[in-house]
């Protein structure tokens, strides 16, 4: 079994107070354990790969990357988790930092923070699913609060067009360049017909028809995955976002986007401006400037409105606050 450990000998700091090899004198395995729990877990199920990037990024983008998206809901609060942006797609990931956390406290009792144990995990999954490695500047303190309804207006609609996009990135100081690149990470994953299936393929903007952007024949295999829903039927099935390497992490999503073959509106709106454009031919054609900007820009990505210093906690359980 495959595992990665990126600490360094060398702690490089960040301007907001988080630094490569953090843990090398406090627990100088917490990377090598969260790696191995990540990797038991791909290679049980490649599909907790894409859940644990998402993860991360519904964390960062939600009060910043502080964790709050792993804490529990209680009788008088609905979490993040249980946010339908959550909820059910990431429920049955989480225990895995929970397995990774455990270890961690027995070994290195309120040391390691789950924010950081999802920041390696997020790393480590690229790893597993595209062979990506990049150094995580770590140090994040867990916050200790999480509300549902602080979802709505931060993590980025499925319907969401390329303005839309635009200005939600910007909102986190994450430019046009990392949210294409950002979008890379639907090479792997899957989504629910109900988050595409109405607007893209059955009535787009109220027309009664598929959308346009889409390739013909490719809406014709996804119509027979995902049939008009009728009214006594609570099936959601998915379908891959990404239909040439689904289990590889690539550039072979933006190979998809240029073939009309994005799945949600979110995807191949990166077609319908010049610049994201150019952005995304770029990427399909050099896929190893591709990685290089996908590191970079999770790196940036887990640098969003993080707790340091004496903020925060250290939980000692990542599903309830201290």
């Amino acid at each position: 079994m495959l595992t990665v450990s990126m600490s360094s000998p060398v702690i490089l700091a960040n301007a907001n107070g988080l630094k490569v090899g953090y843990y090398r004198d406090r627990c100088p395995d917490a990377e090598t354990i969260v790696g191995a729990a990540v990797a038991k877990a791909v290679t049980a199920n490649p599909g907790v790969a894409p859940a644990l990037i998402r993860m991360h990024f519904h964390d960062c983008f939600v009060r910043g990357c502080d964790g709050s998206i792993l804490i529990d809901s209680t009788a008088g609060n609905e979490a993040e988790k249980d946010s339908p942006a959550n909820n059910p797609s990431l429920h049955k990931w989480f225990e895995i930092i929970d397995e990774a956390k455990s270890i961690l406290e027995e070994k290195c009792p309120n040391v390691v923070s789950c924010a950081d144990i999802l920041a390696f995990a997020a790393r480590d999954s690229a790893h597993q699913a595209g062979g990506l490695i990049w150094e995580v500047p770590a140090g994040r303190r867990d916050g200790r609060i999480s509300r549902a309804s602080d979802i709505p207006g931060n993590i980025p609609a499925p319907q969401f067009n390329v303005n839309q996009l635009t200005q939600i990135f910007a909102a986190k100081f994450l430019s046009v360049e990392d949210m294409v690149t950002l979008s890379g990470a639907h090479s792997i994953g899957v989504s629910h017909c109900s988050s595409f299936s109405a607007n893209r393929l059955y009535n787009f903007s109220g027309t009664g028809h598929q959308d346009p952007s889409m390739d013909p024949r490719f809406a014709l295999s996804l119509k027979a995955k995902c049939p008009i829903p009728t009214s006594n039927s609570n099936s959601d099935p998915t379908v891959h976002l990404d239909s040439l390497t689904p289990r590889r992490l690539d550039e072979k999503y933006y190979i998809d986007l240029q073939l009309k073959r994005g799945v949600l509106t979110s995807d191949q709106t990166l077609m319908s401006s010049p610049s994201t454009l150019r952005m995304v031919k770029i990427n399909s054609k050099y896929p190893s400037i591709w990685r290089k900007k996908f590191g970079r820009a999770m790196v940036k990505m887990g640098e969003i409105d993080v707790l340091t210093g004496s903020q925060g906690e250290i939980r000692k359980n990542c599903r309830i606050v201290n």
